[in-house]
């Protein structure tokens, strides 16, 4: 397991374990943090080897909190957007990522840990999971596009009543709003169950799972066309290989071996 900054990274049958590590400040996205996290997640985009990301914390408490109340207070109105903008960006590649991220949420998600949740592609929580953006407590709103997600998948009564209360919510009752899939009992079960999701998933032609990211993403952006964009993407996996590949194995009743082309 290979040790970067706040973060430990493991490779394994094609699936990157990225588990937050920084127990002394309840693995909070600092700057530093964030700027770590992108270089990772640019690793994901690079390397052919990593087909799928489970992002995690270390042990049973925390996922992820958000950032450290020192670099808060120093921020003014400048350094503030452009920290927001480039937080924003940063969770964006992980949304828009042609390949599958889960978060395997294994304690609590507070504030940009509860952000980071959102813009993976699937989320389950062990039962001890809780979710809150509690940042007005401080005179502060989320800023790393959680408002905006939160909203799109709750809907924004709920979600504003999450935001303007603080409250945390638990693992079933985000599962009971949409937020999580699964619930496991345990850290070792939640680990096993994401491992199980995502093998599932890559044994799918990779390109149609990227395009169904893409399509689904359009689904939430007012400046595209959803249906445009599913008419694109089904046309492009047609032209594929992998659609070649999938149909024979269909007809000859085998698994088939998809090679992403």
């Amino acid at each position: 397991m290979e040790n970067i900054a706040s973060f430990e990274t493991e490779l394994a049958e094609g699936i990157l374990t990225v588990t937050l590590s920084s127990p002394e400040t309840k693995n909070a996205l600092s700057m530093a943090c964030i700027d770590t996290l992108r270089e990772i997640i640019q690793e994901v985009y690079d390397n052919s080897e990593i087909k799928s990301v489970i992002i995690t914390g270390a042990g049973e408490e925390v996922f992820a909190t958000g950032t450290v109340p020192q670099e808060i207070k120093a921020l003014n109105e400048l350094n503030s957007r452009k920290f927001a903008e480039h937080s924003q960006e940063t969770f964006a590649l992980i949304e828009h990522c042609h390949k599958p991220v889960l978060a395997a949420v294994n304690g609590a998600a507070i504030s940009g840990g509860f952000a980071l949740a959102l813009a993976c592609h699937l989320c389950i929580a062990s039962e001890n999971a809780t979710f809150s953006f509690p940042e007005v407590a401080m005179g502060i709103i989320p800023g790393f596009g959680g408002t905006q997600r939160l909203t799109h998948l709750i809907g924004k009564k709920k979600a504003l009543e999450l935001m303007m209360t603080g409250e945390s919510i638990t693992a079933a009752e985000a599962q009971a709003l949409g937020v999580v899939s699964y619930v496991a009992s345990y850290k070792e079960a939640l680990m096993k169950r994401s491992r199980e999701i995502l093998q599932k998933i890559m044994a799918h032609a990779p390109l149609a799972v990227g395009m169904l990211v893409n399509c689904t993403n359009a689904a939430y952006n007012p400046d595209e066309d959803g249906y445009q964009t599913e008419a694109n993407s089904f046309a492009h996996c047609c032209k594929t290989e992998d659609l070649k590949e999938g149909i024979s194995a269909l007809l000859e009743k085998r698994l088939p071996v998809f090679r992403g082309v």
